[in-house]
């Protein structure tokens, strides 16, 4: 084994490295898991917050969502203020209360519409 290392240091390197990243992977499944979900919920709660609870303009709240993480997916139903967004296949929607409650996440997410 130790010839193997001195011979080819960094394909040494590369696997050691490899393995460590695996290994901190597998310690962490369950949160890699749950990310997707992070992404959709993020950007409709923000948009939400940003578009009802703000009033900002809806080109504004777009531009601001989208720079902080890109969607592949959005739509904003302005008569039930209710905002849906996709992101990296999870699809998550936020809608708009009250004055005093804000914007909140629900718990089964809007069907977005076709394109």
């Amino acid at each position: 084994m130790s010839a193997f290392i001195k011979r080819r240091p960094f394909s040494s390197l590369l696997l050691l490295i490899l393995l460590a990243v695996a290994a901190l992977a597998w310690q962490n499944r369950v949160h890699l898991a749950a990310f997707p979900g992070i992404i959709g919920a993020l950007s409709a709660k923000e948009y939400c917050s940003c578009r009802y609870v703000m009033d900002n303009p809806a080109e504004y709240c777009q531009s601001y969502v989208k720079q902080i993480i890109p969607i592949s997916g959005f739509f904003d139903d302005v008569a039930n203020k209710r905002v849906t967004a996709r992101g990296l296949g999870s699809t998550q929607s936020a809608a708009w209360l009250g004055q005093r409650q804000g914007c909140q996440l629900l718990p089964q997410a809007s069907a977005l519409p076709e394109s």
